[in-house]
């Protein structure tokens, strides 16, 4: 099945491609990684050692220390499908985090994209 191709998936496999992306809008990494963070509860450690181990993204969400409640407020189309709409548990935390970064890509402003809450400096 082809939702179990994209569950095994590196997370180091799909993060070049968020950057890429962000930064062909004139966009940064480290915006990329400030919304990975909020969605996920990573640090900046954990981004860096889930790339330097390869984990997939099944892993990459399971291990995840704390997803952030407000990730319920992401909504709208990725890929023609509503996020809000998706049943299994595990595409739906991917494609917010899709949705984040194509909203970074977009422009939206921080406080936008991480639904009300102040863009914390890190």
């Amino acid at each position: 099945m082809a939702q179990d191709k994209l569950f095994g998936f590196s997370f180091a496999r799909i993060y070049p491609l968020y950057v890429t992306k962000v930064e062909r809008k004139g966009h940064t990494s480290e915006e990329v990684d400030q919304v990975i963070t909020w969605l996920t509860g990573y640090d900046e450690a954990g981004l860096q050692e889930a790339i330097a181990s390869g984990i997939d993204l099944e892993t990459f969400f399971a291990q995840a220390p704390a997803m952030n409640p407000d990730a319920t407020l992401i909504t709208g189309l990725i890929c023609g499908i509503r996020v809000e709409e998706i049943d299994d548990p595990l595409m739906q935390k991917i494609r917010y985090m899709d949705k984040l970064v194509d909203e970074v890509a977009r422009g939206k402003k921080m406080t936008s994209i991480l639904r009300g809450q102040a863009a914390a400096v890190r």
